[in-house]
């Protein structure tokens, strides 16, 4: 009886997790407040969006990496707790959180030079369209 609570309710706690994941992406870009109509000026305003987008990945991205291990370290041991058929989807579970740790953590060590690399991408493509 406690094990169906338990897992009811991480269900649910996964249901609300997907539903704000496919709203935190266009949120973010509502709120970067990007105008492309803007002319050269423009080109500025989405270099410094990508650097504060940068800065806030170094910040919050190892801090994620770390609590998403977490999370799957607890999903596979709910998971031993379970019955076959939810063990593994359980493992399933918790193998791509791990995944997403990684690609979290890479990325957060990456950003640094994909930022680099994405400003003097946009300022050659500003700088051929303006001229």
């Amino acid at each position: 009886m406690g094990s169906t609570i338990v897992r009811e309710v991480l269900f649910g706690v996964a249901a609300v997790l997907r539903r704000y994941a496919v709203l935190l992406l266009p949120a973010m870009l509502a709120a970067s407040g990007l105008a492309f109509g803007a002319g050269a000026s423009g080109g500025s305003s989405l270099v410094s969006e990508l650097s504060s987008i940068q800065a806030t990945l170094m910040q919050v991205g190892p801090a994620l990496s770390a609590v998403l291990f977490v999370l799957a370290g607890i999903f596979y041991a709910i998971g031993q707790m379970l019955p076959p058929e939810k063990k593994a989807s359980f493992h399933t579970a918790a193998v791509n959180i791990i995944i997403g740790a990684i690609v979290v953590g890479v990325l957060s060590v990456a950003s640094t030079s994909l930022a680099i690399a994405s400003t003097h991408l946009l300022g050659n493509l500003t700088a051929n369209t303006t001229a």
